[in-house]
C-alpha cells in the first residue's frame, strides 16, 4: 500500500498535462490535459508533430476557447471534433480519445499571455504517416480474404457464362456450316446422276380419231363391181 501511495504523484503526473509535460499513448486510449501555471486558461491550441500525415500546414492552431455563457467552444474543424471534451466550464481540463496522427504539443493560454504545454506522443505516429495496426487507408485481412473469395467465385462465374454462350454460338455456327455442306453434297450428287444417265427417246405423241378410217375410191368401188358381177 505505501508503495502504491508513493508511485500515485507519479502515475498522476504521466496522466496529467503539466507546464512542458509529455504523455504517451496508443489509438483509442484516452487522456487528460491541464492546464497547470495558468490563472485564466483562455483557449487551447495545437501544433501537430506531423502535418502532413493530417493534411495540415506547420503551427498552432486553436481547439477551444472558453465561453463566458459557461460552455467550452470546440472549433468544428479541428481534427479531434467529437473527440475532444472539456472536463470543466473554465477549461482547465481537457479529455481526448486518442487517434493516429494527434502527436503534438498542446497550448493552454491564459488571460495574462501565460501558457502551459503538453507534448503528446502517440505511439505508431511518425514522419512516414504509417501505423503498426489497421489504419484508415488499410483493409483488414479478415475481411480481405472473404472479399477476395467472392470476387473469385464472380470472376469464375462470369468466365464459365461467357465460356458457354461461345460454345453455343460455335456449335451454332458449325450446325449451319454442315446443313450447307450436307445441301450442297446432295445438289452435286444429283447434279452427278442427271448427267450420267442416258437421255430418255422422245414419247411418241398421241393419235387422236377424228374421222373414220380413210379409203381410196378404188378400195370403195371393190366390193360394189363384186357386188355386180355376182348378179
Amino acid at each position: 500500500m505505501a508503495l502504491v501511495l508513493q508511485l500515485l504523484p507519479l502515475l498522476l503526473s504521466r496522466a496529467q498535462g503539466d507546464p512542458g509535460a509529455s504523455l504517451d499513448g496508443r489509438p483509442g486510449d484516452s487522456v487528460n490535459f491541464s492546464c497547470v501555471g495558468v490563472s485564466h486558461p483562455i483557449r487551447w491550441a495545437w501544433a501537430p508533430s506531423f502535418p502532413a500525415c493530417k493534411g495540415l500546414s506547420k503551427g498552432r492552431r486553436p481547439i477551444l476557447w472558453a465561453s463566458s455563457s459557461g460552455t467550452p467552444t470546440v472549433s468544428p474543424v479541428q481534427p479531434f471534433a467529437g473527440r475532444l471534451r472539456a472536463l470543466d466550464p473554465s477549461i482547465r481540463r481537457l479529455e481526448l480519445l486518442l487517434s493516429a496522427g494527434d502527436s503534438g504539443t498542446f497550448f493552454c493560454r491564459g488571460r495574462h499571455e501565460e501558457e502551459s504545454r503538453t507534448v503528446l506522443h502517440v505511439l505508431g505516429d511518425g514522419a512516414d504517416c504509417r501505423a503498426p495496426g489497421p489504419t484508415h487507408g488499410s483493409v483488414n485481412p479478415q475481411l480481405l480474404i472473404p472479399l477476395l473469395g467472392a470476387g473469385l467465385v464472380l470472376g469464375l462465374g462470369a468466365l464459365g457464362v461467357v465460356w458457354w454462350w461461345h460454345s453455343l454460338r460455335v456449335a451454332g455456327l458449325l450446325l449451319a456450316r454442315r446443313r450447307r455442306e450436307t445441301k450442297l453434297v446432295a445438289l452435286k450428287d444429283l447434279y452427278i446422276r442427271y448427267r450420267r444417265s442416258p437421255p430418255h427417246p422422245p414419247r411418241p405423241l398421241p393419235r387422236f380419231a377424228l374421222f373414220p378410217p380413210y379409203r381410196s375410191t378404188r378400195e370403195s368401188q371393190a366390193p360394189e363391181a363384186s357386188k355386180g358381177g355376182g348378179a
